[in-house]
This record gives structure tokens, C-alpha cells and sequence, in this order.
């Protein structure tokens, strides 16, 4: 049976979701972000125990299926930012509709609908945060997290930059003050 689970951003996230389902007694076949299949069915009790635990630990059980397309968006465009590998002609709308196996449009309306931001929004938040996570480590010259996250140029990285967070790279470099946001809160 498939679960599927809301605020799953990371592997730390994925261990947790896995021991909450164990302490229940309850056997996964597999478990990926946002997503779950348990051997069996969940009983009455079973699952009421489940989510009281998913919920003190910040997750969320997800039975509209409108909802849960959208926490598998959420989750491949982490993924897809994360993977610090997109290239300067990445479409999103191209990338979702072919993984998601849907139109672009109606992907798009679902979460515009259902959620505070746009998927492009949505999307560059998710990139502006890997930028200062980056940023924070000093490893990588702007050029090359530039070129990372898929940016055609420097100049339109920090401008991007500049709009969602009020800084420059380059301030943001040197004060390190600017609070970064969980994963599932942006």
C-alpha cells in the first residue's frame, strides 16, 4: 500500500519515517521522499498511532491525491536542485510533465491552487537556498554555483538573489547572517 508523506526533504528524513513506521510494527517494502509502500495494509489503529508520531515529528500524512502530486513536485524539484547538475536549458515545465507523466498546466494549477507561491517561484526559492547554502560553505566561486544550478550567467544569479533576499552574493558572503529556511518550509 502506498503512503505518502508531506515535509520529507532529506535522507534524515526518510530514517525518521522509517523508525516511526518499525516502532509501529509495520513492515515497508520501500521508502523514498514523500513516498512509502508497506507490505500491508495499515489498520484503523496502526495508522492513527503513525500519524499522532508523524505529526510530533513534523511530517504529515497525505490522502488527497491533489496533495500528494504536489508533494511529489515539491520533492523532485529539491531533488533536481539538489543534484547541483542542471543544465542552462532545463525546463521545468519539460522536466515535471515528463516525470510526473501529466500536463504542465494542470500540474502547474494544482499547486498554484493549493499552495502560497507558483511552481517557477517555488522553484527558484528552492535554488536561491542552495545558493546560500554554497555561499556559506566558501568552496565554489559564484561562477561555478552559477553554472551548477543552471543559471545562464553570474549576473542573472545575482540579480535572482538579490530579489528574493535583499543581499548581493557577495554581502551575503561576508555577513553570513542571512537565516537560511528548512526545506519544507520554503
Amino acid at each position: 500500500m502506498k503512503v505518502f508523506i508531506k515535509n520529507m526533504v532529506c535522507g534524515r528524513c526518510i530514517t525518521a519515517v522509517q523508525r516511526i513506521f518499525a516502532d509501529a510494527g509495520i513492515q515497508l517494502l520501500s521508502a523514498d521522499l514523500g513516498e512509502l509502500e508497506t507490505v500491508r495494509e495499515v489498520t484503523g489503529a496502526e495508522r492513527m498511532m503513525v500519524e499522532a508520531a508523524l505529526n510530533a515529528n513534523g511530517f504529515e500524512l497525505l490522502e488527497d491525491i491533489a496533495r500528494q502530486e504536489i508533494e511529489r513536485v515539491k520533492t523532485f524539484i529539491i531533488l533536481t536542485v539538489d543534484s547541483l547538475d542542471i543544465s542552462e536549458d532545463f525546463l521545468l515545465s519539460k522536466s515535471l510533465a515528463t516525470h510526473l507523466n501529466k500536463d504542465y498546466s494542470s500540474i502547474s494549477k494544482n499547486f498554484s491552487q493549493l499552495e502560497t507561491t507558483t511552481l517557477e517561484q517555488y522553484f527558484i526559492l528552492q535554488k536561491i537556498e542552495k545558493v546560500k547554502e554554497l555561499l556559506s560553505y566558501g568552496e565554489d566561486s559564484l561562477t561555478e554555483i552559477a553554472g551548477k544550478l543552471g543559471y545562464r550567467s553570474v549576473q542573472h544569479l545575482s540579480a535572482q538573489f538579490k530579489t528574493v533576499t535583499g543581499f548581493t552574493p557577495s554581502d551575503f558572503r561576508k555577513i553570513k547572517a542571512q537565516k537560511r529556511f528548512p526545506l519544507d518550509q520554503v
